[in-house]
């Protein structure tokens, strides 16, 4: 009897041992791990913003507002800046590679809005970009010729010019704005850029890809070889003529179609 009852008691000690083990694996089961809501919005802004830079998104209209302060710290954080130092250390590279023809027709294309020149403190305005687009208030704030020089691409038009390649400017600003423009690209030290291209009437209701292809397509007619195109826009670099190599330098706050 007291021997039946020991392997009984046994029996029992090894359930019980078993449920506590049971129990403790419980805990080591893999599981999801719980984001924080900032976190979380984070991420999502993140991953729109590499859509939007990879022209994954298209045709949209304003920074979503969830993203407004995940831009704001983008853009005036730090990021924004070492993105536009790295990807302007790639064109150096590629233009230090260039053995220039001598004739004169070695020729680069550069934007000027958030290209050439920054319009961060006006998008800082404008939420940076999360309000619809005001061309009125956009048209006065380049009047005022405020504009500041992206420190990087300075860098880089000085080394073009430097080199013997011919810098043209080509813009979607209209004629109405050219002066303004011409001061600000002075005052700024963008000085010995062969030619400045304004959207003229002729353009009016083209797209940035089918009036900038046309200015290139004319370049080319002139004779000109096109070594490297820089914009900060899609629309900028798509479409015929557009150089040997094209660089997009990251703008999250607009689209031009």
């Amino acid at each position: 009897m007291f021997k039946a009852m020991g392997h009984r008691l046994q029996e029992l000690m090894i359930l019980f041992f078993l449920a506590i083990f049971s129990k403790a694996a419980e805990g080591l089961k893999p599981c999801r791990a719980i984001v924080a809501p900032d976190a979380a919005n984070n991420n999502y802004c993140l991953s729109w913003r590499l859509a939007v830079e990879a022209n994954n998104v298209r045709g949209w209209w304003t920074v979503p507002a969830r993203c407004l302060h995940y831009v704001e710290a983008y853009m005036v954080g730090g990021q924004y800046d070492r993105d536009i130092d790295l990807i302007t250390e790639q064109i150096l590279s590629y233009v230090s590679g260039i053995v220039l023809s001598g004739d004169g027709m070695d020729a680069w294309i550069l934007d000027v809005d958030d290209t050439c020149l920054s319009n961060i403190f006006y998008y800082k305005g404008k939420r940076y970009g999360c309000d619809p687009y005001d061309p009125a208030a956009f048209k006065a704030w380049v009047l005022k010729e405020r504009c500041t020089a992206i420190p990087a691409v300075f860098r880089l038009f000085q080394v073009l010019v430097e080199s013997g390649f011919k810098v043209f400017i080509v813009t979607g600003r209209d004629q109405t704005l050219g002066q303004a423009t011409i001061h600000n690209l002075h005052n700024q030290g963008f000085i010995g850029y062969e030619r400045l291209f304004l959207r003229t009437a002729s353009y009016k209701g083209q797209s940035a890809v089918a009036y900038k292809s046309d200015i290139r397509k004319q370049l080319v007619g002139e004779g000109y070889r096109i070594w490297g195109n820089v914009g900060d826009q899609w629309s900028d670099l798509q479409g015929e003529f557009s150089g040997n190599r094209t660089f997009k330098l990251p703008n999250p706050m607009y689209f031009v179609p």
